[in-house]
């Protein structure tokens, strides 16, 4: 596999939309919008390298989520319901 391309083979411009934040322990979470790929970190660059790689080295595609972000494996790819923590993160804002 070629280093400059991301491990899933989609071009940049089909890149997703990776959310990088703290969970309720305070580790490290990113996961893209889909809910397929993802993991816990130690660290925010490590956090930030992943979602990088991953999205075709696109910073416009990666969002710092301000309140909890917990790591959901649950999500089917078919699956498009916003994740519960979010949506109670933009009601807290919205308040």
């Amino acid at each position: 596999m070629d280093q400059s391309e991301p491990p899933s083979g989609r071009s940049s411009s089909q890149s997703r939309l990776f959310r990088i934040g703290r969970d309720s322990h305070g580790n490290w979470v990113v996961q893209d919008q889909q809910g397929l790929c993802g993991g816990f970190f130690v660290n925010r660059a490590d956090a930030l390298k992943l979602a990088m790689f991953e999205n075709g080295n696109r910073p416009q595609a990666v969002i710092m989520v301000p309140g909890v972000l917990e790591l959901d494996m649950g999500k089917k790819p078919h699956d498009t319901r916003p994740h519960p923590m979010s949506t109670r993160a933009a009601q807290q804002r919205a308040a």
